[in-house]
């Protein structure tokens, strides 16, 4: 065979296959929007927080194959963080809080995925 025919039927091949390659969403499957707060602490700072937004007409989606709230912390330096129990009520209000920044420089951002799909 040549190299075109068989560069041919390689593309048919593929062609043919990417019909049936689609994803399938799952049933409980819904879109996601997700918002965060950030914020930076020189050495020595204070604790530092901040709220997440909280979109109208959207709750908090859950991680897939959790009931837990779909939520993140990422931070840099030598820091504490999580969500302010007290101040977070997962359903109006979320709040990140983080100790006193123990490194040179330290930032946090807290994330939060929202479903805003209609409530049934």
């Amino acid at each position: 065979m040549t190299r075109w025919t068989i560069l041919l039927l390689t593309l048919l091949g593929l062609w043919s296959l990417s019909d049936s390659a689609h994803a399938q969403p799952m049933d409980d499957s819904h879109a996601t929007t997700e918002q965060s707060c950030s914020f930076g602490m020189g050495k020595g700072e204070p604790s530092h927080s901040c709220a997440v937004p909280f979109p109208n007409g959207c709750r908090v989606a859950h991680a897939p194959g959790s009931t837990k709230p779909w939520a993140s912390i990422s931070k840099g330096g030598r820091l504490l963080c999580r969500f302010d129990e007290k101040a977070t009520d997962w359903k109006t209000k979320i709040t990140g809080a983080c100790g006193r920044c123990q490194s040179g420089h330290c930032s946090a951002q807290f994330s939060v995925r929202y479903d805003c799909s209609p409530q049934q």
